[in-house]
């Protein structure tokens, strides 16, 4: 049974799994997500509970992941939340160079957009990309790899996370919780 996680206002109520969750069609794994959770990032409206709002939008290029850390640690520092900013620097920086790399087309560079909602307790991050593949770990990553371990950091670090396709068919955005 899921619970449910107001979120930014303009999106649909999250809903997290209470229990670990298998990706589907991988056995063994022991990540916590929800095809169902599915924050939006928000347009619009009053905040409700999540009093503190940034939106940062990124080209999928390579320098993007390094400006969202940095947009990170600029926005939890002057919310006060510099206590939690180490570890939303790390889940910033994972999720948005996975979106990066979902992303990333010969055509065209491809929009990234990151959204870093407060309560001033939590922090709701969520990166939005134009890939419609979801996110799954790379097979046989280990915590001693180099690549592939992205989703094992996200769920080591946040209180719980998520994902979901977006609802105009042209992407996904993954979100992670702290607090």
């Amino acid at each position: 049974m899921a619970e449910p996680l107001t979120g930014p206002a303009g999106s649909t109520p999250l809903q997290v799994a209470s229990r670990p969750r298998k990706a589907p069609g991988r056995s063994g794994d022991s990540l916590r997500y929800s095809r169902q959770a599915s924050p939006q990032p928000p347009r619009g409206g009053a905040l409700g509970q999540w009093q503190l709002l940034s939106h940062l939008e990124l080209g999928a290029l390579p320098g993007a992941a390094a400006c969202a850390r940095l947009h990170a640690r600029l926005v939890l520092w002057e919310w006060g939340l510099s206590a939690i900013g180490e570890n939303a620097e790390l889940l910033v920086s994972e999720l948005v160079t996975n979106a990066i790399q979902a992303s990333q087309s010969a055509e065209r560079v491809q929009p990234v957009g990151l959204w870093l909602s407060s309560d001033r307790s939590r922090l709701l991050i969520l990166v939005q990309d134009t890939s419609s593949y979801l996110p799954e770990p790379s097979a046989g990553a280990s915590a001693d790899d180099e690549r592939g371990r992205g989703l094992l950091i996200v769920e080591a670090i946040s209180t719980k996370w998520g994902w979901d396709a977006d609802q105009d068919g042209g992407g996904k955005v993954v979100w992670a919780l702290i607090g």
